[in-house]
């Protein structure tokens, strides 16, 4: 995610590391290449102005120029304005006090509103609530189709009448509908279009005015960039939004939308999209976004995400198993599919501080490696999943043909796991303890994890 802006930047702040003091003549070259950098990552034109203007205004007084470690003070700098550029803090959706919760979801086509309906529902749901969906995409061939198989998935219900009612009436009828049924919150999946235009604005203004939506989130494409922004102007002015959705962020090497929409329209980024997944939606951090762009990595989302697959009870006994050195391959491999649970391998190292783009560029980090294990794993008895130490060449053999794997494979395996159980062994009670309080059971072992960097 936005590895291109992330290491132009870096490159940029690094030059000053070089210098010990740092003259007004040093930060204005440093910020044209900051600009210069910006305008790449396709963010647009007037934040790029008024981003470089804030950073040079603060980074020219006597706070950096006479600080021992200037690079540090614009570097800092650098980070707080960036997260206000993106709205300084999180916005969170607004809860109606008179249940339901109207959710209208508006955008262009193909930028996920019907996947991202189901993915919010599904969010609020785990958090108790009762959400229905709403299938008012009429147009689009098989769209309330693909609404009720979401709905299948995620066990939500979905209102629809079919494709001959208008879209205004549905979406009236399924908010009545949710008062019947207890349904407290209502999300709207309405139609896109491969473009703006009046039909679709005077369509989604008639459901508005009908439904009287407690949030209207502009689901957009952040690939899209510049023309993301476009985008955003002109749904703005004619629904006065709430809130944004960015989606396929984490295929978004540049950043542009990402860091443009909240300074246009004034509109805050809600919710980004993180991959195809139902589970793959996250709360929208002005300030943690800052970080990752700048390389300094995510430890708040890492610890969240690990806290959702961990529970006490598992923390608990993983500790305990490797106090007493009774951990076995059946832990190991446990623990990885907890790790490949908390998402993507690549997104993972990505909220890790210190890896910056550049330094993971060239690495292969390969997710086939956990299929793989797991088929070796699963490929041996549970005596010899108990204790590897009786695996012996014959036995290699035959766990390598039947998990479709390689002797070398195995042996790899083998030895990361004795890596993983010495540095166990190296820790005393009180610093496992300690470990698994900050990670919730493992997070921070690098041993465990397959990566391969090439």
């Amino acid at each position: 995610m936005f590895a291109n802006l992330t290491e132009k930047l870096s490159a940029a702040l690094g030059k000053f590391k070089n210098k010990g003091k740092l003259t007004e003549a040093d930060v204005r070259e440093g910020m044209r290449e900051v600009k210069m950098a910006l305008l790449e990552a396709d963010v647009n034109y007037r934040v790029v102005k008024d981003f470089v203007a804030a950073v040079t205004e603060r980074a020219v007084g006597s706070e950096v120029l006479e600080s021992l470690v200037p690079s540090q003070q614009i570097v800092k700098i650098v980070n707080e304005e960036l997260t206000a550029v993106m709205g300084g803090t999180i916005s969170k959706l607004e809860i109606s006090p008179k249940p339901p919760t109207v959710v209208m979801m508006c955008g262009l086509q193909g930028a996920g509103k019907t996947t991202h309906s189901a993915k919010l529902a599904m969010m609020y749901k785990k958090q108790g609530k009762r959400p229905l969906l709403a299938a008012c995409d009429v147009y689009r061939p098989a769209a309330v189709k693909q609404l009720e198989v979401l709905g299948e998935q995620t066990d939500i219900p979905v209102f629809s009448l079919g494709t001959d009612v208008s879209p205004v009436k549905i979406a009236k009828e399924a908010v009545e509908h949710a008062k019947r049924n207890g349904n407290d919150m209502v999300f709207i999946d309405t139609a896109g279009r491969l473009h703006i235009d009046d039909t679709l604005m005077e369509e989604l203004e008639q459901i508005k005015a009908e439904t009287s939506p407690t949030e209207i989130l502009l689901v957009i494409d952040s690939m899209t960039g510049q023309d993301a922004v476009n985008v955003a102007k002109t749904f703005n002015e004619r629904l006065d939004i709430t809130g944004v959705i960015l989606t396929k962020l984490d295929s978004d090497t540049r950043g542009g939308a990402a860091l443009s929409v909240r300074h246009i329209t004034g509109k805050p980024i809600k919710f980004i999209g993180m991959g195809e997944k139902l589970d793959q939606i996250e709360p929208f951090y002005p300030d943690r976004m800052a970080q990752r762009i700048l390389g300094m990595g995510d430890v708040m989302t890492l610890i969240e995400k690990a806290q959702q697959q961990y529970d006490e009870k598992q923390a608990a006994e993983l500790e305990r198993k490797m106090r007493e050195q009774t951990f076995t391959l059946d832990d190991y491999l446990e623990q990885l599919n907890q790790i490949k649970g908390m998402g993507s391998l690549d997104q993972l190292v990505g909220m890790i501080p210190g890896m910056s783009a550049q330094q993971l560029k060239g690495a292969k980090i390969d997710e086939k490696a956990l299929a793989h294990t797991e088929a070796i794993i699963l490929s041996m008895t549970p005596r010899e999943r108990e204790r590897p130490d009786i695996i012996n060449s014959s036995r290699k053999k035959r766990i390598a043909a039947g998990s479709g794997t390689r002797v070398e494979e195995i042996n790899r395996l083998l030895k990361q796991f004795e890596m993983m159980k010495k540095m166990m062994k190296q820790m005393t009670g009180k610093q496992a303890s300690k470990l698994m309080k900050r990670g919730k059971a493992g997070k921070n072992k690098k041993g465990n994890l397959p990566f391969n960097f090439g």
